[in-house]
């Protein structure tokens, strides 16, 4: 008795270590939410931009060029293009940049006097056509950080549209912010410590920014638009190691030719009109009863070997009490032999004795005497009574 209370006390054990996962800290329950891994699938593109906010939170005073070129490669396609909208005082600015000045425009926001940037997103729809994701934020707000030249916070607000591609990367390929307006927040505890001092009071009344972005950034943005059409330039001379003359020279050139030549018309496809086949029992009738008034043809002495080198020979296909339509196919030999004469067995016996490749005095070149006893062989027999 007491061995089977033993046995029921370890089982009972054990029932309660697989009821209470916590004293197994290696068991997971079946019906947990951690009972197994799912498999890999699409990230929202959200999540894309929260990904990018920390990545900018990893950035040090240390992070180069090359970091920031990382940073373009991994969030942004290789044909990706950046667009910032906003009303200055002497009216809109739309500006647009390419891939590869994408990098140094995050850098410039840093460069300017900026120690934190992130973008909150709220009540973002997503949309989903032509192979790309696209993300719509009327409500985005780009907060920064400013340690210079005072501690202020500063919320631009606007909207967002991002368009992703839709793959496993699911990288930026367009990425749009409109600014409406921003807000300069200052600490009060700031302006305690200087409640006595108008001139500094002056000084922190002032705004440091210009539609939420500082004069370091707006700056770049207007040199970008000398520098985005010279990018074609600047390879040419990498590339080339030729002067920026000649490097002129040659792109005006290469786009006069393109201005001057005509678009390339499309390859026209020739339409081979298919002729119809006859029946083979009624093109055989025929051409017996056409054998002795057939005239000779100004070509049968034309040897199609000697000027072919590849002859086709077309093998004519057979079928009995039925006709051939246009999808019937007939079987095409290729001859390799140039010395064969594609004529032999074409023509009836009149037009291969009169052929110049014979002789006078060949034996097969006279033609048999014909009697009255020999019957042609495509005589039809006739029927008998």
């Amino acid at each position: 008795m007491l061995g089977r209370t033993t046995i029921l006390t370890e089982k009972h054990a054990q029932l309660s270590t697989m009821s209470n996962p916590t004293h197994d800290p290696f068991y997971s329950s079946p019906f947990g939410p951690f009972y197994r891994r799912h498999s890999p699938y699409m990230v929202q593109p959200e999540y894309r931009i929260y990904e990018m906010n920390k990545r900018l939170q990893a950035r040090t005073e240390e992070s180069d060029s090359l970091w920031w070129d990382a940073f373009a490669t991994e969030f942004f396609e290789e044909d990706a293009t950046l667009t910032l909208s906003f009303c200055l005082e002497d009216g809109p600015k739309r500006y647009t940049i390419g891939r590869t000045l994408i990098p140094r425009y995050f850098s410039t926001v840093y460069e300017g006097g900026v120690t934190e940037l992130h973008y909150i997103l709220k009540h973002s729809k997503e949309s989903f056509h032509n192979s790309c994701i696209t993300l719509d934020c009327d409500q985005c707000t780009m907060v920064t950080q400013h340690g210079k030249p005072m501690f202020t916070k500063v919320c631009t607000e606007g909207r967002l549209i991002l368009e992703f591609a839709f793959d496993d990367l699911m990288r930026i390929k367009t990425w749009h912010f409109t600014i409406r307006q921003y807000r300069e927040l200052i600490p009060r505890s700031i302006l305690a410590m200087h409640a006595q001092d108008p001139q500094v009071l002056e000084q922190l009344s002032k705004n440091i920014t210009r539609m939420g972005l500082t004069n370091f950034t707006l700056n770049y943005l207007r040199l970008c638009v000398i520098l985005e059409p010279m990018q074609e330039l600047m390879s040419r001379h990498k590339t080339y190691n030729l002067s920026p003359r000649d490097c002129l020279k040659t792109c005006l050139f290469q786009k006069w030719q393109r201005m001057v030549a005509p678009p390339a018309e499309p390859a026209r496809q020739t339409t081979t009109k298919r002729r119809k086949r006859k029946n083979s029992a009624s093109s055989a009738n025929s051409s017996v009863g056409t054998t002795g008034s057939k005239k000779r043809s100004p070509a049968t002495n034309f040897s199609l070997s000697s000027q072919v080198p590849d002859v086709m020979v077309v093998g004519e296909p057979t079928l009995m009490g039925g006709e051939f339509g246009d999808e019937d196919e007939r079987l095409i030999t290729r001859l390799e032999n140039t010395q064969y004469d594609a004529t032999n067995g074409l023509d009836d016996e009149d037009d291969f004795n009169s052929s110049p490749a014979l002789g006078n005095n060949a034996p097969w070149s006279s033609k048999p005497p014909t009697t009255q006893d020999s019957k042609p062989e495509s005589t039809a027999p006739q029927p008998s009574q």
